[in-house]
């Protein structure tokens, strides 16, 4: 997911063919997916071998983390990158920031409390919102079950699908108080409406603490259903291009990215159930890509260093990759992919270093006492570690 969200961000020649390569579906589905997983399982583990009160401090702990992180960003954004795109004069630049070059003041402390969120640097702060409200959902979710919860997150998507949500706080909080951030600038992600994605991973991994989980495992019908649809927009995605209805745009929304729209969910949906149904098997049959393990194993690191440079990229090139020669494409692309890989190994190696000063950085160890944890996810599959 990292690898085709930086070829996406990339301005590239590859960045319009390789975006949403598998249907109508982005690498950021993927991400918030898969980090939600990542987040049940590790810390729903937290939560049976030590408590609640382990569990909340370890997320909270994360989030932490990961909003430095994303301070660390908007530092580098409204110094570096602000210097040399006013210097440049690239319209890509001054387009991502134009609220900062107009408010400085209200842009700096609106981003800091997570309120003015810049394109490109509006995946953080999402991520994290979500960690800070896992404590309570992981907690009611181990306590009296997951329905309830998703029941009510899919009501919170379709409020945002049908009444705005978002826009109707929005509206509210500059009427009562006077925000001046306009609407564009508070992220492109619908917050209320992602949140189901979080929850589904949240569930999905936290469901495999117990030492009773089935594999996930769908009756025959719907697995060749799903076939259909993934297949259907695979070919849609490649013989229409990235927009489904090309200029209609009422009927686009039904797979707008930005508010999770429905088609977009059932393709999801399709694709999520294909790979863990033939995804084993064909992991099982594949050299192990050690490299992408390795970016994955720093995930939150190589995020940010992919942020980092396609923001220098966009203030020295600029978004229109026909402004510059095929070859700057490929040098960008080796530079760029080479940095995230260096990336990822000096940050193991400074973990290593820390384990070696019996400083753990990751706040898990194991339990003697825990009961044994599921990593199959499907039918046939492997019991591997993740």
């Amino acid at each position: 997911m990292l690898v085709l969200m930086t070829i996406t961000h990339l301005p590239t020649r590859l960045t319009s063919p390789l975006g949403q390569p598998f249907g109508y579906v982005s690498a950021a589905e993927g991400f918030v997916l898969l980090s939600a997983y990542m987040a049940g399982l590790v810390y729903g583990r937290v939560g049976h071998r030590k408590g609640v009160g382990a569990m909340r401090a370890a997320l909270l702990a994360r989030a932490r983390k990961v909003y430095f992180c994303h301070v660390g960003m908007l530092v580098f954004l409204f110094t570096v990158i602000a210097f040399v795109g006013l210097r440049t004069h690239q319209p890509a630049v001054q387009n991502l920031m134009y609220f900062y070059l107009q408010q400085p003041v209200a842009a700096l402390a609106s981003s800091l409390l997570l309120v003015y969120q810049p394109s490109l640097l509006d995946i953080l702060p999402m991520y994290v919102l979500f960690m800070l409200a896992s404590p309570w959902v992981l907690s009611a979710g181990m306590r009296r079950g997951w329905r309830w919860l998703l029941v009510a997150s899919a009501a919170l998507w379709g409020v945002e699908q049908f009444f705005s949500l978002g826009g109707w706080l929005h509206a509210a909080a500059v009427r009562f108080t006077g925000m001046p951030v306009p609407l564009r600038d508070t992220g492109s992600f619908s917050t209320f409406a992602w949140q189901l994605l979080w929850m589904v991973g949240l569930w999905m991994g936290a469901s495999r603490n117990d030492p009773d989980a089935r594999p996930f495992a769908f009756p025959r019908p719907v697995v060749w259903l799903a076939v259909a649809v993934a297949v259907g927009g695979l070919v849609w995605r490649q013989y229409v291009g990235q927009a489904p209805f090309l200029g209609d745009v009422q009927r686009n929304l039904w797979f707008d990215k930005w508010l999770l729209g429905p088609l977009r969910l059932l393709d999801l949906a399709a694709l999520a159930i294909v790979t863990l149904r033939f995804g084993p098997a064909f992991a099982r049959r594949i050299p192990r890509p050690r490299w992408l393990e390795t970016m994955g194993a720093a995930s939150l690191a190589v995020f940010c260093a992919h942020l980092a440079i396609v923001l220098l990229v966009l203030a020295t090139l600029g978004s229109d990759p026909l402004l510059h020669p095929a070859w700057v494409d490929a040098v960008v692309l080796v530079l760029c992919y080479g940095g995230l890989y260096l990336t990822a190994r000096g940050m193991l190696w400074l973990d290593r270093q820390k384990t070696d000063d019996d400083q753990p950085p990751w706040p898990l160890g194991p339990s003697p006492a825990a009961p044994p944890v599921r990593h199959d996810v499907g039918p046939d599959a492997a019991t591997r570690p993740s």
